[in-house]
């Protein structure tokens, strides 16, 4: 099994920043790709960016490049994504993913998930 938790939400006038957080633990974890997902009240949720296990390859959503950053510290079992210019429609709540087999962007792609944390941006 593999559990993750993220933490760093909150809210946050546009143009402004935050860091989130997502620590793994649990067994099974080892060589994982990490990602995060996001979903809006009354939508799907949506890819936002995922990194590999060595942080060679990352890969982001069209609507986050250039404003969002993926990054992990695999001594720490820790990924990170570092938000700035936010802008209100990224409000939504913040998945963590995980998969040590499939990487993608579709929700399916991704075996483990945590919780959710709540990122509000006001205008």
């Amino acid at each position: 099994q593999v559990q993750l938790v993220e933490s760093g939400g909150g809210l946050v006038q546009a143009g402004g920043s935050l860091r989130l957080s997502c620590a793994a633990s649990g067994r099974d974890f080892g060589n994982h790709a990490m990602g995060w997902f996001r979903q809006a009240p009354g939508k799907e949720p949506a890819f936002v960016a995922w990194i590999s296990w060595t942080s060679n390859t990352k890969n982001y959503a069209d609507s986050v490049k250039g404003r969002y950053t993926i990054s992990r510290d695999n001594a720490k079992n820790t990924m990170y994504l570092q938000m700035n210019s936010l802008r209100p429609e990224d409000t939504a709540v913040y998945y963590c993913v995980a998969d040590n087999i499939v990487t993608g962007t579709r929700p399916n792609d991704w075996q483990y998930w945590g919780q959710g944390t709540q990122v509000t941006v006001s205008s």
